[in-house]
């Protein structure tokens, strides 16, 4: 039996119809690499002996009236592969499309939160005679490097079905015991919340003024609900349209070297220009920078003072994503300052800070609010309290094959959620950049168009390249920093 951490749960309390906490992702297979030949049988059940000897997707949710903590995971004593492992059809011609359209509609449906938390669709009828499958996650038990853990496990560097890990086969998270249950949610509650808070409090205090210091004098992340309003910070239905993409990971590498910045500098210039140019399209541009929520992995930072360490082991980084600068050199200057800014405040901050409020979240109270938030449409009310999640994920440099399928593409996928409607996410792998794109139907029925943009702004880096430009320099000193932020 494992508890979930705070952050874990906050997953499943957040959780609505129209908030729905799935991560996920799609992958194109060529099938024709399966030894033996491609069917959905074999597929199963090759999924079906990797999963014996991976206990994360054998595990399920477990509580109870008498736990006053977050809820358990237990071993799935009845566990079937028949309820996780699924086939569909592509709707004809089977292209990128229609999978993105299919996929969409799958995103958007709440797991079944009686069986471990994952399912899997397999995606017959793509062109050329390809598949494609969609490995869905609930956030409770995921983070984005859990998620490249978990696909490292279901991809091989070779087509042949690998040796299993007996280590893992024997890995349990163990049977439901309501007594411990109620007696350790009862020790957590009572007194280990009590002694977090007051190693919390010292460190939380200081923050807000500093964030308001390092704000005023352009030496910090812009502060939250400040940000530009958009159309994708309205209220979520439950309807979820998904968009898809690759780029030639040698090309962005080749602006990230000839310009001299991170390859994180890249995505974030080409997210901001992408969004300009999608909202310029709607005549919706805002005229101050746009503001983007980067999740960053807190692996490997100190956590004696958590209650439980949990899976998701993240916290958020805010940075501008220069959208009101037309010059896409420009652009990508600002945007490499804007998240070195950024990431050295992000260093200033405890690492654990988001985690260890976490446990304070009061479960079935949260969701109650959370239902209310959303059916009342409140996210209209106030400011937004950023503009989009951009997240970058490194995969495996070299090809992968799934369940015997050539991988070609990996498609990552995260929640959104009331007032927060778009997730941009990027995933690299053997020499790609896959981008994957989640917003609500109902607020961007149009976002396949963004994903055109990706291209143009990496076609506008690559002529600069060509032509042997560098990043200007800023006029002065002064201009070289962000504009303090009233408030």
């Amino acid at each position: 039996m494992e508890r979930l951490s705070g952050l874990d749960a906050s997953f499943l309390y957040l959780e609505t119809p129209s908030q729905v906490m799935n991560v996920a992702a799609i992958l194109q297979l060529d099938p024709s690499t399966v030894v033996g030949g491609y069917s959905f049988d074999k597929m199963r059940n090759e999924m079906a002996r990797r999963v014996t000897a991976m206990p994360s997707l054998r595990r399920k949710l477990a509580d109870s009236l008498t736990n006053v903590d977050h809820p358990v995971w237990i071993e799935d004593d009845d566990f079937r592969i028949e309820r996780h492992v699924h086939r569909i059809a592509v709707p004809s011609p089977g292209r990128v499309q229609e999978l993105a359209q299919m996929c969409g509609h799958l995103i958007g449906q709440v797991l079944d939160r009686k069986k471990p938390l994952w399912d899997l669709w397999v995606l017959e009828g793509m062109e050329d005679g390809k598949i494609a499958v969609m490995l869905r996650m609930h956030h409770a038990g995921v983070d984005g490097a859990t998620v490249a853990d978990i696909l490292g496990e279901l991809a091989t560097r070779t087509p042949e079905p690998p040796e299993l890990d007996v280590e893992k086969m024997a890995r349990t998270a163990g049977p439901a015991s309501r007594r411990d249950m109620a007696v350790g949610g009862a020790v957590n509650y009572f007194l280990q919340r009590p002694v977090a808070a007051l190693k919390l409090i010292p460190k939380t205090i200081p923050v807000p003024f500093e964030w308001i210091r390092k704000v005023r004098s352009g030496e910090g992340m812009p502060a939250p609900f400040l940000a530009p309003r958009t159309r994708f910070n309205a209220p979520l239905s439950p309807r979820r349209s998904i968009a898809l993409t690759q780029l030639p990971l040698d090309d962005v590498k080749k602006v990230k070297d000839h310009f001299g910045v991170k390859m994180n500098d890249v995505v974030l210039a080409m997210a901001g220009g992408a969004l300009r140019e999608y909202l310029a399209a709607h005549d919706e541009l805002p005229t101050d920078p746009l503001v983007g929520m980067v999740p960053v992995s807190v692996r490997g930072a100190e956590e004696k003072d958590l209650v439980e360490t949990g899976t998701n082991k993240v916290t958020g980084m805010f940075t501008r994503l220069p959208s009101d600068v037309e010059d896409p050199l420009e652009r990508l200057r600002e945007a490499g300052v804007y998240a070195t800014i950024a990431k050295q405040h992000l260093q200033d901050i405890d690492a654990n800070i988001l985690r260890g409020f976490a446990e304070f979240a009061p479960g079935n109270s949260m969701g109650a609010l959370m239902r209310l938030y959303g059916d009342r449409r409140l996210s209209a009310l106030h400011p937004p309290v950023f503009t989009a999640i951009v997240s970058n994920v490194a995969g495996p440099a070299f090809d992968m094959y799934m369940l015997g399928g050539r991988v070609e593409s990996v498609y990552p996928l995260a929640p959104i959620f009331h007032g927060l409607g778009l997730n941009m996410t990027v995933f690299s792998s053997a020499g790609k950049l896959n981008v994957g794109l989640l917003t609500c139907s109902d607020i961007a029925p149009d976002i396949s168009t963004m994903t055109q943009a990706f291209h143009d702004q990496l076609d506008l880096l690559l002529a600069a390249v060509e032509r042997g430009e560098q990043l200007p320099e800023p006029a002065s000193e002064s201009e070289s920093e962000p504009e303090p932020t009233e408030g």
